[in-house]
């Protein structure tokens, strides 16, 4: 069944919709033009601004002009992620999905690439909402950012006064029945290392060494799993080949989004002809005990090593002073929230390393609720690599949202959400990072909430929605909507 024929289906056509639209962070014009098609077409003012933003009013419905307005706020761009035997072009191709029923209802899926339901379906959601005939609601104006996924540079963009609304919901969290009402901030750690290269040393044979089968995921929503890193992994696979065999290391690559848990990584080592088979022996035995501690949360752990024919390493000890820095590199939970129960404070993801022709750089995404915390780990993070001989810098930061438990339009929810289903919603911090708290920083009187369905393994090809959660998400969406308060 074709997921444009599930319920609601004003929200799953408008999400099918997008799926057709590649729209990978940094691409994100397409879209874009198709959304302000979209409203101009619904009679709506509808324009991007400098940067690229999607801005789309509609007025009040009579008799709800006293309303106070809302931004129902979005982001445009997907993370690309594919599994490593699937052809796909994020750049040109849409995204196949498949409706996959399992023990707890159905589940949708896209076929081995990330879905892009992060954030496809808020901006889906809005779509709705903007279309809808019968919504009675107070002055909307749907937002829609680009880049979220790479330093949310829509977000930093917003200038003041250009938007009018009091209320803003983020429609980007990942768990329906849980509000969101703070974030972690987050900075960019840059590394760089230069090298040179030299021939291969004679009566040496050069290996490839390849990591797979993890299942990666959001380095802001699974961080505290203990999700294998394939980067962290191979620094532990290559290190006794250079401290033992005295290899020389050729090459090391590994992930390729800094929000993503990188999955896969393969790199190119040298070691003495003689040794050969015992190195392989080593990373195989390696490998057994990597298997083991990882059965629970990442039990697909593939590795695999072959002949290579480089003939050329890494000059001197920069490939050592590399694979040690890596290991010594702090990642996943570094510490946990002394405030709130169960969330993390600071997190590191040591997402990429890439080798190029005469650099080789390694790019780590941090977060944390504190801002100071965040910083500590950063100089750990700096220490690592320059103790290495690296050179080490940071930008992209952004502060995290702080919660606001008397927010009018929080109790407004709440009471909905307990009218609709019985219950309260869980009102909940997030360690990912979210929009909101940029936004706070050109509106500071912004009233603002986080919700969503409940998504799974975004950022992963796992990425997947669960049906039952989008029709109960949206109904409670339009009744906040409804019952938005007044001026």
């Amino acid at each position: 069944m074709p997921i444009r024929k599930l319920e609601p289906k004003n929200v799953w056509n408008n999400f099918h919709s997008l799926t057709q639209i590649p729209r990978p962070s940094g691409h994100t014009q397409k879209v874009a033009d198709f959304l302000v098609k979209f409203g101009k077409n619904l009679g709506l003012e509808s324009f991007k601004d400098e940067c690229g933003n999607v801005i789309i009013r509609k007025p009040a419905t009579p008799g709800m002009e006293g309303r106070k307005g809302i931004v129902l706020q979005a982001h445009m761009d997907m993370v690309p992620q594919k599994n490593n035997d699937k052809e796909h072009d994020f750049t040109k191709d849409p995204i196949s999905t498949r409706i996959v029923k399992e023990d707890d209802g159905e589940w949708v899926y896209a076929c081995g690439t990330t879905l892009g339901a992060d954030d496809g379906l808020g901006i889906a959601a809005a779509m709705s909402v903007l279309e809808s005939k019968t919504l009675r609601h107070g002055p909307i104006e749907a937002f829609f950012t680009v880049d979220e996924e790479t330093r949310m540079v829509g977000a930093k963009a917003l200038k003041p006064g250009v938007l009018g609304g009091e209320i803003l919901l983020n429609l980007d969290s990942e768990t329906e029945g849980e509000l969101y009402v703070g974030c972690a901030g987050g900075v960019d750690a840059n590394i760089e290392f230069k090298y040179k290269t030299e021939p291969i040393p004679e009566g040496y044979k050069a290996l490839k060494i390849v990591v797979t089968g993890l299942r990666g995921g959001h380095s802001g929503m699974e961080i505290n799993e203990g999700r294998g890193n394939a980067n962290k992994i191979m620094a532990r696979l290559l290190l006794p080949l250079i401290r033992d065999f005295k290899g020389r290391l050729a090459s090391f690559d590994g992930g390729n989004m800094r929000n993503a848990i990188p999955r896969e990584a393969d790199a190119v080592i040298a070691v003495p002809a003689e040794k050969v088979e015992k190195a392989g022996k080593t990373v195989e035995d390696i490998a057994a005990v990597l298997k083991s501690e990882l059965r629970k949360i990442d039990a697909g752990l593939v590795v695999t090593v072959e002949p290579s024919r480089v003939r050329k390493v890494i000059a001197g000890t920069t490939g050592k002073k590399l694979v040690q820095a890596i290991y010594a590199c702090p990642n996943n939970v570094d510490r946990m929230s002394l405030e709130i129960e169960g969330l993390v404070e600071t997190s590191n993801n040591l997402a990429i390393v890439k080798t190029g022709k005469e650099t080789i750089t390694v790019n780590t995404l941090l977060r944390g609720a504190t801002d100071s915390l965040k910083e500590d780990l950063g100089e750990a993070v700096r220490a690592a690599f320059e103790l290495a001989g690296a050179k080490v810098w940071f930008d992209g930061g952004y502060s995290g949202w702080s919660p606001n438990l008397d927010s009018p339009i929080l109790k407004t929810m709440k009471a909905q959400y307990k009218k609709l289903f019985g219950k309260e919603p869980l009102v909940m911090a997030i360690h990912a990072g979210l929009e909101c708290g940029i936004f706070g920083e050109a509106y500071p009187h912004w009233d603002m909430i986080s919700c969503g369905p409940t998504l799974k393994s975004p950022h992963s090809p796992a990425e997947r929605c669960f049906v039952p959660s989008v029709g109960k998400w949206w109904k409670f969406l339009t009744a906040v909507i409804e019952n938005a308060p007044e001026k």
